[in-house]
């Protein structure tokens, strides 16, 4: 990677940025009291939350059922 250049564009190039947001964004759903979760529901809410927090709801949604569509 070339870092030096990275950060003399203000880019951060720690993981400690990432790890947080998938703590904020992943974790604080999908870990509370009492919940269970199978992978494929986790991959589901974890696309869901992600597309709300991104402000591309309607375009999760959109995408969901053009695929609902053409399996039917």
């Amino acid at each position: 990677m070339r870092y030096p250049k990275f950060h003399q564009q203000g880019f951060c190039t720690s993981t400690g940025v990432i790890e947080a947001g998938c703590k904020v964004v992943i974790g604080t759903r999908l870990k509370r009291a009492g919940m269970h979760w199978t992978v494929r529901g986790a991959n589901a809410i974890i696309a869901l939350r992600c597309s709300r927090l991104s402000g591309c709801l309607e375009d999760f949604w959109e995408r969901r059922s053009d695929r609902t569509q053409a399996a039917a």
